[in-house]
């Protein structure tokens, strides 16, 4: 019998694969080190190159005897500038600059702007951020083909760099032709979450919902300050969020950054919808064998906040130390939900209880086992509705999160706290409480004389109906 593969911490760790990190061996190093779910980034990388990865993580999953989530993150459209006649200008303060749909290649003065989306929303003061918020334009004056600006920040600026409108709501789907046509690819392949961009009001989610179709949750990436002040209708729609502070943190002030943080992640959890903090977490180590204080002190923080996962980005997918990543990673983790503050913070950012027998149910299920002082608490659910709702009450103990579906195995990766397994059909209460305890024993989270609180949905199979609760004793 293989040795189970068991984590000794609850945040989940999402690593993106991409050159640094595509052959099966270095896909399974990355796994064993504490990466839960995949990321495939589809800004990058051709769909036989993704193909190929979902196969090699399919692969980790057999050997390992682990269910491991793949994240699909499509690209999102992108907004650039056009080409310039030198290949590159540089903008001083104060100058004029031009913004227009004419595509001859630009100069210090004019530039084309292929997106009659935004010159047609722009007002005079509408301010443009080019290349990622290092220069600065101001609309002085809007016309049906042009925008004239005046440049509030200067610097260089080079062709087909991105452009930012922080402060307009823009026509533009979250979804662009090559996102649909790479759904269409990946989804049939098996995958559990799809990472949307560009996400600016709840009516993106539901395009994106309607096209998954129950085959993946969808991740909405809050990277835009649309989607922040549409927060309570996003959440309500999407499965899981994603923290994506890169782009936050170039279309809102930086300062505001941590509060947006912590404004997501509270709500996700008030709604028991799992929450990554993701971008530059240890961007240093790109090039460097260990992190930053900084970004150490950073990682610390989005696990005191109570996200579910951390995400690593460049990190693992061009960096040249990415096993060192991952596993750094999995210390800090670690480290910081050994310490007595982490549990009383936990404890005391608790979201009130649902007023439904399902919330009363899983509520119970925790305070039973901190009371009995109980090893792991089994939840056993279709979908994974029972589990997400033990999740949210953030136990004491490890959640043995088991279900007859391999899918909703996979996607109860990313869920804080879970151990997901994937187990034959329970057909009774008997039978459940039985498995739960020979699992709970095989897997390594009890023993002879340790007690488990299950808890399920009866009748079982029928979605949603958490309304079981049971304590056993291992024998």
């Amino acid at each position: 019998m293989r040795p189970v593969l068991r984590r000794r911490r609850r945040t989940k760790i999402i690593a993106t694969l991409g050159p640094a990190s595509s052959s099966l061996e270095v896909i399974e190093r990355l796994h064993r080190a504490g990466a839960d779910v995949f990321r495939l980034n589809f800004s990058h990388g051709s769909h036989e190159d993704h193909a190929a990865r979902i196969v090699a993580i399919r692969e980790v999953e057999r050997r390992v005897g682990r269910p491991i989530g793949i994240l699909a993150d499509v690209q999102g459209p992108k907004l650039r500038v056009g080409k310039f006649q030198a290949g590159r200008v540089q903008l001083q303060t104060g100058q004029p600059f031009r913004l227009d749909l004419n595509p001859t290649p630009g100069d210090v003065r004019r530039v084309n702007l292929p997106h009659t989306e935004i010159i047609q929303a722009a007002q005079i003061g509408t301010t443009l951020l080019l290349d990622d918020g290092k220069l600065r334009l101001r609309v002085t004056r809007a016309r049906p083909d042009h925008l004239e600006t005046e440049v509030v920040v200067g610097g260089p600026l080079s062709d087909r760099k991105g452009v930012n409108v922080p402060d307009v709501t823009l026509p533009i789907p979250a979804l662009t032709e090559k996102d649909r046509a790479d759904l269409d690819f990946v989804l049939p392949l098996g995958i559990e979450y799809i990472g949307l961009s560009f996400v600016q009001r709840a009516e993106d989610v539901a395009e994106t919902k309607r096209i998954a179709d129950g085959r993946a949750w969808v991740m909405v990436k809050m990277e835009k300050p649309q989607a922040v002040e549409n927060l309570d209708a996003i959440l309500e729609l999407t499965d899981c969020v994603m923290v994506a502070r890169g782009d936050l943190g170039v279309e809102l002030p930086p300062e505001e950054v941590p509060l947006v943080q912590k404004r997501i992640v509270r709500a996700a959890r008030a709604l028991g919808k799992p929450v990554v903090v993701a971008t530059q977490m240890l961007e240093s180590m790109i090039t460097a064998p260990s992190p930053t204080r900084a970004e150490v002190s950073d990682v610390g923080t989005a696990v005191f906040d109570g996200a579910d996962a951390v995400m690593l980005s460049a990190e693992t997918a061009a960096g040249q130390y990415p096993y060192e990543a991952v596993n750094m990673m999995d210390r800090i983790v670690a480290r910081v939900e050994q310490d007595p503050d982490w549990r009383r913070i936990t404890d005391a950012s608790r979201p009130p209880p649902e007023k439904t027998s399902a919330g009363a149910i899983s509520t119970a299920a925790r305070q039973v086992a901190e009371t009995i002082d109980a090893e792991v608490i089994a939840t056993f659910s279709s979908t994974g509705s029972t589990t997400l709702r033990v999740a949210r009450e953030r136990p004491n103990c490890p959640i043995l999160g088991l279900t007859a579906s391999g899918q909703t195995a996979r996607r109860m990766a990313v869920v804080w706290g879970v151990h997901p397994l994937e187990v034959n059909e329970i057909h009774s209460m008997t039978e459940m409480v039985a498995r739960a305890v020979r699992a709970a024993q095989h897997e390594g989270f009890a023993k002879n004389g340790d007690e488990v609180v299950v808890t399920a949905g009866v009748p079982f199979g029928t979605p949603g109906t958490t309304n079981a609760l049971r304590v056993a004793v291992v024998r």
